[in-house]
Parts: C-alpha cells; structure tokens; sequence
C-alpha cells in the first residue's frame, strides 16, 4: 500500500478592510518573462523532449549533498560577498530605512517556519509567532505565501496581518480589531484568478486520481493553484511523475507550470505573481507613489524572486533571501534558515522600540525648554 497525503483549503479568515472590489488580471501569454527574473515556468508541449527538461529543472532545485558540500562550498565566500547576511548588515539596513515607513513582506515556508516532508505540519514555533506579533506592533505587515490563504492564517494565527495566499492571487486585510483596519471599510477580497476556481478545483481532483498509486507524493489544493509536492518522491520516480502532471496539464492551455522547492504548481496564466501582490499591498497601505516607504521582503523560494525583482526595480527597501546555498537571486542581502530571520526580526522590533524611546525623550525635552521659555 503506498502512501499519499492530501491538502485541501480550509476555512476560518477573519473579514479584511480592502475596500477594493474582486478584480479580473490580464492574462499572462506573452508577458512570461516580464515577470519573472529567471524562466521558473515550464513548456508545456514536446512530449518526450519536455519531459527530460522538467526532470533537469527538478534536478537543479534539488542538489545532491555532494555537490552542495563541494562546490557551492567554494562559492559562498563569493556569493556571500554581493549577498552579505541581513544579520551582519544590521546597521546599514536601518541607516537606509532612516526617515522612511518600513513595510514587511514575509514568505511563509523555509522562511517563518521550516521545510518539512508533510505541508501539513509547517509549523511555526511559538518564538516565531510572538515574534511576528511583536514585528505587526510597529510596522505594517504582510504573510506572502503559495499556500492557501485560509491554510496560512490557520498555521500564524494573528488577525493584524495582511495575508496573501496562492502567490498573491487571495489577499486579505487585517481583521476588525487591529490596528490597521480602517473603520467602516468595505468587507472584500481581491481575487484575480476568481474565474479560474472551477478549472483548479478539477484539476486538482484529476491529479489526486493520477498520482494516487505514486508513493510519496503530496497534491495539494491551494485554491488558485495546485501544489505537487515530490520532496519524499524516489529521484528516480520524477520522470514518471513528470508524465502523470503533463497528461493532465496539456488539456488546460489556460493554465501553466511552474517550479518551487521541491514542488511542481499549476496555476492561471494571468499576469499575476508575488510581485503583483506586494505592489497591491503598497498602494492599500497608501504608499503606492511614496519617496519615503522602505519596503523589506523575505522569502526563501522561486517564487519570492517576482517580489525581489519589483523592489529592485522601484528602487526602494530590500530582499532578503533565506538560503544555505548560494542561488541567482534579485536579493540584497541573505539569512542561512528561519532561526536567524527571528534574530533579524527581533533586533528589528528593538531597533524600532529604543527609536521611539529616543523620539519621545526629546520631545519631552523639548517640551520643558519650551515651557521655561515662557517664564
């Protein structure tokens, strides 16, 4: 009897403050390479030859322990030098944010919790939760994540953040209560994949009944897109797995392929991404044609290279890539594992907290030299 876990959507949000209307995005088409900073969507026709490349594709997001041990060893000191620890560049990174509104993107697996063989049990720790807690206090904070929106909260579980699931296509505001939700707002999702609902939903059920014999294999329904997890899949099995995706996929020409850690996903083409969605955010927040916004995004995956590539491009705040091993990335600046993104996070918040104690101690100065002024 082979094994096979099964993820589907659950419920249990709280109602957002987007007061922005569920919006149709334009299809992708030709427009693949615009964003993407690395081609991370793969053909879908030529048989036999396409297969081989997906399986190559799958090979070079999964190194051999050899390999990572050799020559990525002998890369590091290089790679570390243009990407230099966020930990180390502490200082560099506020003196950059000086003056300016820092806005927090996080990615959720490999980043707030680690990878594991089962998507189900990404948890976080308790440190990491009270971690972020402390982070949403002092700056507005996002969760971006390929993960179904409703999955991610049930794993964070704090209503003050903004959260956008399926790689930016489900995004939701903080609840009634924190202190970004704007009173009197209107209760709705931005949505731009909403047509596709029907066509993910019946390809996820095909997927499940063509990988049901395949030993290790995970699908996972992500309501707008389809994650097929091969991490405890035999190496030797990847082409065969490959076969089963791509018999499925060549009847939906309005949907596309692309690649993360371990995991094949099948989403809409539409000109949509992770990207898309932090830009979303800003202009939410109000920060859309803002000089004085200090966007900081950090993620581990692919998919996070959409997010590091519009914050290079707008010339404001940083990436930060979460990464043992070197990787061609957008990225400023690198973390090894999500145990030193809570160190970076924490000395972020008390950065933050002893500048507002500095702020108000001269303010109160300020206020006495002002009121023996007048006497």
């Amino acid at each position: 009897m082979t094994k096979q876990n099964v993820s589907g959507p659950k419920s249990g949000v709280n109602p957002a403050m987007f007061a922005t209307a569920v919006t149709k995005a334009p299809l992708l088409g030709s427009c693949i390479n615009d964003i993407t900073s690395k081609s991370t969507f793969v053909e879908m026709t030529g048989g036999p030859r396409i297969i081989k490349s997906w399986v190559d594709s799958m090979r070079a997001s999964s190194p051999t322990h050899d390999y990572m041990s050799t020559t990525l060893y002998e890369d590091r000191t290089s790679w570390m030098v243009h990407h230099p620890s966020a930990v180390d560049m502490f200082e560099d990174i506020t003196s950059a944010s000086k003056g300016k509104k820092i806005v927090m993107f996080l990615d959720y697996d490999g980043t707030l919790s680690p990878i594991v063989d089962d998507p189900d049990q990404a948890f976080m720790s308790d440190a990491m939760r009270g971690t972020v807690k402390n982070l949403a206090r002092y700056f507005p904070t996002a969760i971006v994540s390929g993960r179904c929106r409703d999955k991610v909260y049930n794993f964070v579980q704090l209503a003050e953040l903004y959260y956008a699931g399926s790689h930016g296509m489900d995004i939701e505001g903080p609840s009634k209560g924190s202190k970004y939700y704007k009173k009197g707002a209107q209760t709705v999702l931005f949505q731009p994949a909403n047509e596709f609902l029907p066509m993910i939903n019946k390809v996820y059920k095909e997927l499940l009944d063509k990988t049901k014999s395949a030993e290790g294999v995970i699908v996972e329904n992500n309501k707008f897109c389809v994650s097929v997890h091969f991490r405890c899949v035999d190496d030797k099995k990847w082409g065969e797995l490959a076969q089963e995706v791509r018999s499925v996929l060549k009847e939906y020409p309005k949907l596309i392929l692309s690649q993360g850690r371990k995991v094949l996903e099948i989403r809409p083409i539409i000109k949509w991404d992770k990207g898309k969605a932090i830009e979303f955010l800003l202009q939410s927040l109000g920060y859309a044609k803002c000089d004085d916004v200090f966007p900081i995004y950090i993620g581990d995956d692919r998919t996070d290279e959409d997010a590091f590539k519009v914050l290079s491009k707008r010339g404001q705040g940083l990436g930060i890539l979460v990464s043992k091993v070197p990787k061609d990335t957008h990225a400023s600046y690198s973390l090894q594992e999500p145990c030193e993104v809570m160190k970076f996070l924490q000395r972020l918040v008390e950065w933050k907290r002893l500048s507002l104690r500095r702020r108000s101690k001269i303010q109160k100065q300020l206020e006495e030299i002002k009121t023996s002024l007048k006497y």
